[in-house]
């Protein structure tokens, strides 16, 4: 009778080589669940190299050269490496929030063995993307994402804290504070009024403030090339020592309780890294803002909308003495929570009390749905181009384009406006900028033969019936007007009012390689900075930025669009 051949062994005694081909086609998490079957699998699997390193190659398609940049920074570890990106895979992508009403757009991308986000800042047409950072979780030495780093006005500050557990499938992410040493399994931190989750996150803000080295505040924070590694290496040492001597931001509870205590008998605590008298009025008026509302809802009472949680729907808060006796130290932390959620034409409905930015759903293209992804566009004919930064530049917006069924079970292709480059709101975020029945052809004609004054012919490919966003009952609520969706050949979109003949013209956009090319400016202080909860229709983001090639123009806010080929 044959011997029976055991499975380890038989996985044991494939060369690396081999195992590597195989791990290929396989997802990490399977990975990680083969190694955790049993010791043998797991010193085998940990030793071996070349499986985790295709592992991580699948996770982040980038330069060869950067991925081993990174597996030197984790020891040599492929596997350390392909540990922190499959636990940060859940935040990597688009989250948003409904204010301010131009775009509150954050992307999630790979920095150096870390995850930064970054906030597109809205603007117009010109060479370069302007960024904000928003915060960075670094990788420890087990490739756990647990150091947390908050970005201030001033880009030397850093405020440390904590990556809470993740849920694989977040939607949310949660700006809180943590006790340490508390024995409560429940989240206590949002049983808090909100009036006192903002002042705990103030007195932590400032409390916590470090400081990087000149030499390195002026650091990328992502890989543009080679050169850039061994600096970003180096401002990485420099954070995890910063955030190990700082005990991870944590404040002792006495010295929080004295701070509050004095920030009680005096103005609202001072916004860190304010800038200026513009950003502490605008805080204090927000502050009474929240009371009144507050007050209002203890008046009248309503239901908790479809959103909320019991965590953050208790109508009886936490007092928050009892929040500070729970540790002897609290810190900063980022949660990230799956929470129900209601969506309208790809647009989540956000809470206006919560900490939170909200994860955009961005649909993957495939036959029959060719047109989905992030997409940039510019109004008017022909289409605004970035290489003359002389010439006034056009708004650019940033459309998500997803399908939906409608109820007839139609299919439907919808774009969401998620950041407007105007100088004032002129729809809603989150608007849907135009709306087209995928199954029925537009019978009108595109308006133009030519393009430019070259009188380069326009090619159509196919187009779509449909409508387009018009004004309606006032700002909150627009109507629509019929319109036509144009495919053209090189690759672009462009949608026409019938009636006024505007037209959206729109290319596919790879916001990754926009961000690193791109240009940073100075971000807000740290907690507006994360989330603006504040009602706003102008760019409070906005930093004067002058081009130096053209004297004659007045400094505004530009924004780069270079686009890829579809």
């Amino acid at each position: 009778m044959a011997a029976v051949v055991d499975g380890v062994e038989l996985i044991l005694s494939v060369p690396d080589d081999v195992l590597a081909l195989i791990s290929a086609h396989l997802r990490p998490g399977d990975l990680l669940a083969l190694s955790a079957a049993s010791r043998r699998l797991h010193a085998a699997l940990s030793a071996a190299d070349k499986p985790w390193l295709a592992q991580c190659r699948r996770l982040l398609p980038s330069s060869l050269s950067h991925l081993l940049a990174w597996r030197g920074a984790a020891g040599g570890s492929s596997l350390t490496v392909c540990r922190f990106l499959h636990s940060v895979s859940p935040l990597r992508g688009l989250w948003a929030h409904q204010n301010p009403e131009l775009g509150n757009l954050v992307a999630a991308l790979p920095g150096f063995l870390s995850l930064v986000a970054v906030r597109a800042i809205p603007q117009e047409l010109s060479p370069r993307l302007l960024w904000a950072p928003v915060f960075e979780i670094l990788a420890d030495a087990h490739g756990r994402p647990t150091l947390l780093f908050f970005h201030g006005h001033h880009p030397s500050s850093l405020f440390p804290g904590l990556l809470a557990p993740l849920n694989p499938h977040a939607n949310t992410l949660l700006l809180e504070a943590h006790a340490s040493l508390s024995s409560s399994p429940i989240q206590q931190f949002p049983r808090l009024s909100f009036g006192n989750r903002r002042r705990l996150l103030d007195a932590l803000v400032a409390s916590c403030r470090l400081t990087l080295p000149p030499d390195l505040a002026a650091a990328p924070l992502f890989a543009r090339s080679d050169e850039d590694i061994p600096v970003l290496a180096a401002r990485r040492e420099a954070m995890l020592r910063m955030h190990t001597e700082s005990g991870g931001g944590m404040v002792g509870t006495p010295e929080l309780e004295a701070l509050l205590l004095g920030a009680k008998k005096m103005l609202p605590l001072p916004a860190v890294d304010a800038t200026g008298e513009e950003v502490g009025l605008r805080r204090s008026l927000s502050a009474m803002a929240c009371r009144v509302k507050n007050g209002l809802r203890q008046m009248v009472t309503r239901s908790a909308s479809a959103n909320s949680r019991s965590e953050y729907a208790d109508s009886k808060h936490l007092p928050f003495d009892k929040f500070l006796r729970a540790g002897q130290m609290v810190g900063l932390s980022l949660r990230g929570s799956r929470m129900r959620l209601s969506t309208y034409r790809a647009w989540p409905s956000m809470n206006d009390n919560r900490l939170a930015l909200y994860k955009l759903t961005t649909q993957t293209p495939m036959p029959g749905r060719e047109y989905a992804g992030l997409w940039g566009g510019t109004f008017g004919w022909p289409p605004g181009r970035p290489e003359d930064e002389c010439k006034p530049g056009k708004a650019l917006f940033f459309l998500l384009l997803s399908y939906e069924k409608d109820s007839e079970g139609k299919l439907l292709l919808i774009a969401t406006k998620v950041l407007e480059g105007t100088h004032y709101v002129v729809h809603p975020n989150g608007s849907s900028m135009f709306v087209v029945r995928v199954g029925e052809p537009s019978t009108e004609a595109f308006p133009w033969m030519t393009e430019d004054e070259d009188s380069r012919s326009v090619d159509i490919e196919r187009s779509f019936a449909g409508e387009g966003i018009a004004n309606g009952y006032g700002f909150r609520y627009p109507g629509s007007k019929p319109g036509s969706l144009f495919v053209l050949r090189d690759g672009r979109l462009a949608f026409v009012w019938r009636d006024s003949k505007s037209v959206l013209t729109m290319q596919r956009l790879n916001l990754e390689e926009l961000l690193r090319k791109g240009e940073r400016v100075p971000a807000l202080p740290p907690i507006p900075n994360f989330v603006y909860l504040t009602k706003s229709y102008s760019n409070v983001y906005a930093v004067m930025h002058g081009s130096s090639s053209c004297s004659s123009s007045t400094s505004q806010v530009y924004i780069a669009l270079q686009f890829y080929s579809a």
